[in-house]
């Protein structure tokens, strides 16, 4: 049957141009149960009691400046800013993303659905809110958008030249609390791009955006992220945990040179066909299809796991080809 046909569509491609992104098996056995220990797991035995369990601990600080804090227990990224929230004592909703390893706004150190397990947290919060005028003279605004999993729809990169890297009070890192007094808070990534893209062109609307608070050597920045690294290496640990929306989180190995270079391109082709950037996103197709016999296969995984995206026909072919080409070494 070719590729397509009898595939159920729940709606039609989300975006062509506006650009959004927002953030495996297991290590040797290595799982961690929903308190945030991890277990060693052996086929047909169930994991040991919680208490006999090793724990999980990462140190993280607000990246405007504080103390170090200790965190456990986590499974995934709502948890992780709760977390973060109890240790020093703010509400969760205070917490905009985290970056790995530094506490400037560089989203190429966006934490994800991954953390090394030996990579230092920073946590962003809310700082200045702003309104801002924007007359949308061309179809393409220039911005990348992502969301923290949590709720929070933000800047990820803006483009050089475009109609919004003209707005200097526009940075990456701020969050888009509203667009035209309608409420972003709860959206994901590519609801929010869908709806800068269908803003009529020439015509002005009206954008509500949060900052990040800035430590003292942030202020005269605009911040990291103009130009895309997908190259660039987030964990630093010999291991990494891998937060899930559903399920346990687990601890697995680095990625392996054809993982890394199949996420990539498939991140590539997501911007490319439906304006959204997502690793995540891009690791779960990459996962979906690096073990299937043909396209039809790899078609009815990913109806089956994410249907909702309703992905088009060509765009599958695409990431398939993608996958080929990495697991071969075409890069």
């Amino acid at each position: 049957m070719p590729l397509g046909l009898g595939r159920r569509k729940k709606a039609p491609p989300l975006v062509e141009n506006e650009e959004a992104e927002p953030i495996r098996g297991s290590l040797g056995g290595v799982e961690v149960g929903s308190g945030g220990s991890v277990a060693a797991l052996q086929p047909g035995l169930p994991p040991p009691p919680a208490s006999l369990r090793p724990r999980l601990v990462f140190h993280t600080q607000l990246a405007h400046g504080s103390p170090t804090g200790r965190i456990e227990g986590f499974t995934n990224v709502k948890e992780l800013y709760s977390k973060i929230a109890e240790a020093f004592k703010i509400p969760p909703a205070e917490v905009m993303f985290c970056t790995l390893n530094t506490h400037k706004v560089d989203m190429d150190k966006l934490l994800g659905g991954q953390i090394g397990l030996e990579d230092f947290i920073f946590a962003h919060t809310k700082g200045q809110r702003k309104e801002v005028e924007v007359f949308k003279s061309e179809e393409a605004l220039g911005l990348t958008i992502t969301d923290n999993g949590a709720g929070y729809a933000f800047i990820k990169r803006i483009k050089e030249g475009s109609v919004i890297d003209r707005i200097q009070v526009i940075n990456v890192g701020d969050m888009i609390e509203s667009i035209n007094g309608q409420s972003l808070i709860g959206c994901r990534h590519y609801e929010v791009a869908k709806m800068l893209k269908d803003l009529p062109k020439g015509r002005t609307f009206t954008l509500k955006l949060t900052e990040p608070r800035k430590a003292f050597d942030m202020i005269s920045q605009r911040a990291a992220g103009g130009k895309h690294n997908s190259s660039s290496q987030l964990g630093t640990g010999r291991g990494t945990l891998r937060l899930r929306a559903k399920g346990p989180a687990t601890v697995e190995e680095q990625l392996s040179a054809f993982e890394e270079r199949a996420i990539e391109k498939v991140d590539d082709l997501l911007e490319s066909y439906m304006g959204i950037r997502d690793t995540e996103l891009a690791a779960t197709m990459v996962e979906l299809g690096k073990d299937k016999q043909n396209p039809d296969e790899f078609a009815e995984a990913l109806d089956e796991r994410l249907g909702d995206f309703a992905f088009p026909d060509e765009f599958v072919f695409d990431v398939w080809g993608a996958i080929g080409d990495a697991k071969v070494g075409r890069y």
